[in-house]
């Protein structure tokens, strides 16, 4: 029994490591034409980087900061149609430094969505599950904006483009808090998902916004929507052993790509680790979208990436701290077994 339609996760997530040149600097071989590209510089603290196709190349977001939407011509200067150029710029391309990319594909520069109260611009993939969205916000509670997926988001990356200090919103359907990107801190508060999202879950066309700065202002803002593909992607939660022997979590794929974070308790970043920077198990190679830091190294990030889920091994509570509750975000390398019947083999 085939599992899923997507044989080839490649098509739709890739990660691409490249090393900077210094001077304009061509990536191919991501295997598509990006419309969400994540950029960080391994070798030192620099800033994450994000770019989508519905702001344009020169627009960008950082997700370790609750700055606001900055423009620059030097960091990247083109989606291409097997990868993306960037610039001279040293935080995307300084001479030497290494890098690692990260990059989704969703249907380009976008088109208008009317299925919610308030217009959006929303370039989506519905093979993939997978959108942006961008929105000008208002002051009502309860306001609706179209996320164009044609099924129910189980995470949504939210930023305000417009000034500084307004933090990243997470939403994530096994966390009924509400999480910050930018930060190490869970708002921990019952009531942020009401403040944030009107207390509603999304359907299979919008999403709810309540009226907090953070999402509901009079303002542009940008969303990116994720639904689960059997086989590709997949949002849930476990809990930690506490232990070297760690919590298994099955996704139904051999992972590409996993982020982890916290949620019963303050003080740990976002982890983020993938199959290209960490080729072989266990994985311990890391870097945290709330941080600027560079490449670590540690055990405290082992974890072992299988056919058909990933493996915690650690005992330390930025992952698998024992009764602590966590989330976490997957895209796969290849799905266990796909419409062609060809089980993946784990590492």
């Amino acid at each position: 029994m085939a599992y899923t339609t997507i044989n080839k996760s490649s098509d739709y997530f890739n990660t691409k490591l490249y090393t900077g040149t210094g001077s304009s600097n061509a990536q191919t071989g991501v295997g598509f034409q990006p419309d969400l590209l994540w950029i960080k510089q391994r070798n030192s603290a620099v800033n994450h980087l994000l770019h989508d196709s519905i702001r344009g190349v020169t627009k960008l977001l950082v997700s370790n900061s609750s700055a606001g939407e900055d423009t620059n011509t030097n960091i990247l200067t083109s989606f291409d149609s097997d990868g993306f150029t960037v610039g001279t710029n040293s935080a995307s391309n300084g001479s030497s430094d290494t890098y690692a990319a990260w990059n989704w594909k969703a249907n380009g520069a976008g088109s208008a969505n009317t299925d919610g109260d308030i217009n959006s611009t929303v370039s989506a993939n519905t093979t993939a599950g997978f959108s942006i969205v961008k929105y000008t916000g208002t002051d009502v509670a309860g306001a609706t904006v179209g996320h164009g997926l044609g099924a129910v988001p189980k995470m949504i990356i939210l930023k305000r483009l417009v000034g500084n200090g307004y933090d990243w919103v997470v939403y994530h359907a096994k966390d009924t808090a509400g999480l910050y990107l930018n930060s190490t801190g869970n708002n921990n508060d019952s009531s942020s998902n009401n403040i944030w999202f009107n207390g509603t879950a999304p359907t299979s066309s919008v999403f709810s916004i309540g009226t907090d700065g953070r999402i509901g202002d009079a303002t542009d803002f940008i969303a990116y929507c994720f639904a689960e593909k059997t086989g590709y992607s997949k949002f849930g939660s476990y809990t930690g052993n506490g232990n070297a022997d760690g919590a298994f979590v099955y996704t139904g794929f051999k992972p590409a790509f996993v982020i982890t974070k916290l949620t019963s308790a303050y003080g740990e970043g976002w982890i983020l680790q993938d199959n290209k920077r960490s080729t072989y198990n266990p994985s311990d190679v890391f870097l945290s979208p709330s941080s600027a830091n560079a490449d670590s190294i540690t055990t405290n990030a082992h974890l072992d990436f299988l056919s058909n889920g990933f493996k915690l091994r650690h005992l330390d509570n930025r992952s698998n701290g024992s009764g602590m509750s966590y989330i976490y975000m997957a895209f796969a390398e290849a799905p266990l077994v796909g419409t062609n019947n060809v089980p993946c083999t784990a590492r």
